[in-house]
């Protein structure tokens, strides 16, 4: 599972190029996970264990993801984030625009 995180990981970089390349989006850690950041506000990682992109969305829209089975919740350590789904199958096509989707809801909340 190691190596899979590990591409995952390496995925979720590559996918994230174009985001990094505005100014108010950086590389950062969350909780020990690789993240991004926009002006300061987290909206997505990699979950070093699982490998699961993880991102930050409002909660009605998480509830929506779960229900449908794309996205599973975010539970570290038992507790339950609303506003993170974690998306446990590396889909470049969703993955990218999950992405999206989560930076522009860090951009309504920055």
């Amino acid at each position: 599972m190691r190596g899979e995180a590990t591409d995952r990981e390496e995925l979720f970089w590559e996918l994230a190029e174009h985001l990094l390349a505005q100014p108010a989006v950086t590389r950062s850690t969350m909780m020990g996970y690789p993240c991004l950041r926009r002006n300061g506000v987290f909206f997505a990682c990699v979950e070093r264990h699982t490998g699961h992109l993880v991102v930050k969305l409002p909660a009605d829209r998480v509830v929506e993801l779960i229900a449908s089975r794309q996205a599973c919740s975010f539970a570290p350590n038992g507790r339950t984030f609303r506003e993170w789904a974690a998306f446990p199958v590396p889909d470049r096509a969703m993955w990218l625009a999950r992405l999206e989707e989560a930076q522009a809801f860090a951009a309504t909340r920055s």
